[in-house]
């Protein structure tokens, strides 16, 4: 086991931009590429592994050879031996779709599927721009059904302005949108599952109109109406600083200006590595009977990387002046998976 990086796996959507190629160091296109998969076992789209012996082979073959040794015993066994995160860069050049995920409880029902619960991280974003999280006033089902249809949804929901380091929790059933001008990082469950409930009225890539989900949204949305829906958290120069703490994914951030140990093996736990700006080393302790070439890797602004269970006690070690870190694992010390994923997993296992 080492440190595994993964080959570029863009994806091409309606209102990408062209920010993501230049972020990642990767040939320029004129394509709107709205969303960089960074560490994938989603099988429409698995991540590539660009390093190491295992180099060419996907992220879901190695993890279903090694379940206990990549994703940590406790992981492997709760999420039926499956990467249970996905993690991506996202460039907002327009408005997304007013949307909303299910939660697992419904995602299983209808889809056989993991929940998407997510949050963000603002990397970048233009004066001005904003997000919706939530709804600013209570409304009814009834009314959601009625504002839907005459285009005037976003009138009740929350508006948020953002700044760089911003970090906002969608749990499923929030419903929500990334609005034009932000590039962000994602961290959420790993699904694809996605309800638009309003898109605008603007065709997709095909130049057909994108398709709505409004009844499945409508099972799925939260209706509750939060005080808040901004996630705060201290700026700590030189600590990891927790940002996320869910049932479904831990979110720490670290600012790096000398070498940093982390050692995160109590946690029986994959680790997601994301180098928000900067570049730094990722140097494994204790690492004899790996290569050095595996166990001393470069990590880039714009890429990530997946530290397997077996080996997470590392330095982060900056290259440059500074270095920002985004780091994803689950916390297998205080949760457990509701019994009705172990249940779902006993019988497809069978």
């Amino acid at each position: 086991m080492y440190p595994l990086l993964f080959k570029p796996n863009l994806h091409k959507i309606v209102w990408g931009g062209n920010r993501l190629q230049s972020y990642k160091g990767v040939p320029a296109t004129d394509e709107p590429i709205g969303e960089s998969w960074e560490v994938s076992a989603v099988e429409t789209s698995p991540s590539i592994i660009a390093n190491g012996p295992w180099a060419g082979h996907n992220l879901i073959e190695l993890v279903s050879q090694f379940p206990d040794e990549i994703l940590g015993e406790s992981v492997a066994k709760r999420y039926g031996n499956k990467l249970p995160l996905l993690v991506k860069f996202i460039d907002a050049e327009r408005d997304l779709s007013i949307q909303v995920h299910p939660d697992d409880g419904m995602a299983m029902r209808e889809h056989g599927k993991f929940g998407k619960t997510e949050m963000w991280y603002i990397i970048d974003a233009k004066p001005g721009a904003y997000i919706y999280a939530g709804f600013k006033e209570a409304i009814t089902p009834y009314e959601y059904r009625k504002r839907v249809e005459d285009g005037s949804i976003c009138d009740v929901l929350a508006r948020h302005e953002v700044n760089k380091g911003d970090v906002f929790y969608i749990p499923a059933g929030r419903v929500h949108a990334i609005c034009g001008g932000i590039m962000l990082a994602e961290v959420q469950q790993s699904s694809d599952l996605t309800y638009r409930i309003y898109d605008y009225n603007r065709p997709g890539l095909d130049g057909q109109p994108r398709q709505l989900h409004t009844e499945l949204a409508a099972k799925a949305i939260d209706f509750h109406v939060e005080k808040d829906y901004r996630t705060h958290y201290p700026d700590i120069p030189e600590r990891a600083v927790p940002v996320i703490d869910t049932p479904y994914f831990d979110v720490r951030v670290t600012d790096v200006a000398q070498p940093f140990h982390r050692n995160l093996i109590k946690y029986d736990s994959f680790v997601i590595s994301m180098c928000i700006k900067g570049t730094c080393r990722i140097r494994l302790r204790d690492a004899e009977n790996i290569d050095y070439d595996e166990r001393d890797i470069v990590l880039r602004e714009g890429h990530s990387c997946l530290i397997p269970a077996s080996i997470a006690d590392y330095d982060l070690i900056p290259v440059t002046k500074t270095a920002k870190i985004l780091e994803a694992h689950i916390d297998n010390k205080d949760r457990s998976l509701p019994a009705m994923f172990t249940r779902f997993f006993h019988i497809t296992k069978k």
